[in-house]
């Protein structure tokens, strides 16, 4: 079995490229980020108090991580109640678990998110942290935005961007930082192509040893 762990800042990319693996291997993919969307949205729904961490774990627990739609998950409200249960330790606990579950289904699997390389699969068989510049991951966020008809402000996503990354890298509970044993893929640079094309290259290179 094959696990695929890809890590990395928002809007590096990392999506986009976790998908196309994931259909390139046969493999099944899970955005780690959806869980922590999904298990907001299902308090949302039921009327349940976002700050009661038992109440919030108890659901992260019974959550079914398949077919999570990211179109339905990406919605703003969504995002600002995900971020406030995504730093209680209950609640990350019971996602570990269950993405640690998911990453044992055959015949392999790719997980993407912050904490992947490092906490939840340190053992996976091949690990890349995709990270970009901050000025370009704004760019991309902004020009993604703009490409669904909404209405954005670069200097506004850019500091989103800034306030994301020290929030991810500098919170006390999985930082967001590259496994010892990562490829890093830096993709400023490249197109998506590209960048598939890099992170293939690594992973038929660790599956032939």
């Amino acid at each position: 079995m094959t696990t695929i762990a890809i890590d990395g800042p928002a809007a590096a990319g990392k999506g986009t490229l976790s998908r196309q693996i994931a259909e390139a291997y046969g493999y099944h993919h899970l955005d780690t980020g959806l869980t922590y969307r999904a298990t907001a949205k299902a308090l949302l729904d039921r009327g349940l108090p976002l700050d009661d961490e038992a109440v919030a774990a108890d659901v992260a627990r019974n959550l079914d991580l398949t077919g999570l739609d990211r179109t339905v998950l990406s919605a703003h409200g969504i995002g600002e109640a995900a971020s406030k249960i995504a730093v209680m330790p209950g609640v990350r606990r019971a996602l570990v678990e269950a993405q640690r579950e998911f990453a044992a289904r055959e015949p392999g699997t790719v997980l993407d998110g912050r904490d992947i390389g490092t906490v939840v699969c340190p053992d996976a068989t091949v690990k890349l942290y995709v990270t970009a510049s901050a000025d370009v991951r704004a760019r991309r966020r902004y020009d993604e935005i703009i490409a669904h008809g909404g209405t954005a402000d670069y200097d506004a996503v850019f500091e989103d961007v800034r306030r994301r990354d020290a929030r991810d890298m500098g919170r006390a509970d999985s930082p967001l930082r590259p496994a010892e044993n990562a490829h890093l893929l830096d993709t400023s640079e490249m197109s998506i192509e590209a960048a598939f094309s890099a992170a293939k290259s690594i992973i038929d290179a660790a599956l032939t040893h």
